[in-house]
């Protein structure tokens, strides 16, 4: 690989996927310079607020794993030096993980722009080269063309090929353990959608602006935001927690 500039492939552990209200736990680069050297460095980092233990569960850091590491007050000076004139990579990081860095960055008053630098997404490389649709599956796994493409028929066809190459490609035969890969839920939503999610053990709003906000704060503060749930085209479900703040009851963890 031959570099004109720095690069630095990173990823982070967070508190959750909230870009405004979620923090860094845990942080690792690895730069790579132009002479060919890399320096891996990762970092804990005590987040000032509690790990949710969804977010536990899925990075393994919990509150007592970095109630003694540096903060990213602490940290972001050196970082953001670490980072200077490099173009920037990782795995699906445009959406969430750029955003966040950027944040944090913010939160501490120190100017991080991404002008100049170039993006590396490998997850987008991934997608431009394989895509995700029933005919890029259709050539990958059976490799083969999808004929009379968008025709029902057609398309039910190559899905039942796909399925078929699939079971064989991965030794897949349980359908149960299909199942429940396919129809896997967050263990932090309430609702089927993940409209309401536990934060904290507290019920909160998912979506949207309020995105955070805990559920009880909103049914004092902003009824209007719960009765416009009620009038659109939300799930029942979520209809009915957003109902039932407003008259005072609200989900419990307990009865999860």
């Amino acid at each position: 690989m031959n570099l004109e500039k720095p690069l630095v492939f990173f990823d982070l552990e967070t508190t959750g996927t909230n870009v405004n209200t979620d923090r860094i736990v845990e942080i690792s680069v690895i730069k790579m310079t132009t002479d060919g050297e890399k320096n891996i460095y990762t970092k804990l980092v005590n987040p000032e607020m509690l790990i949710p233990d969804g977010a536990a569960e899925v990075h393994g850091i919990r509150d007592e794993d970095v109630k003694d590491a540096p903060t990213f007050r602490e940290i972001a000076p050196k970082l953001v030096e670490y980072l200077k004139d490099c173009d920037l990579g990782g795995y699906n990081i445009i959406k969430f993980d750029v955003p966040l860095l950027k944040a944090e960055f913010n939160r501490v008053n120190i100017k991080f722009s991404m002008e100049g630098r170039r993006l590396l997404d490998s997850y987008r490389i991934f997608l431009n080269n394989e895509p995700r649709t029933l005919a890029g599956a259709l050539k990958f796994y059976c490799g083969k063309e999808i004929e009379k493409a968008h025709s029902a028929e057609a398309d039910t066809k190559a899905t039942l090929d796909v399925f078929e190459a699939q079971l064989e490609k991965y030794s897949l035969g349980d359908f149960d353990e299909i199942h429940e890969s396919c129809d896997k839920k967050d263990p932090n939503w309430i609702d089927g959608g993940g409209r309401f999610r536990w934060i904290n053990g507290e019920a909160a709003v998912g979506f949207g602006k309020n995105s955070g906000a805990p559920l009880k704060e909103i049914a004092i503060n902003n009824p209007g935001f719960l009765r416009w749930i009620i009038k659109m085209d939300f799930e029942d479900d979520v209809k009915d927690i957003a109902q039932n703040a407003l008259q005072g009851m609200f989900p419990d963890i307990k009865d999860k």
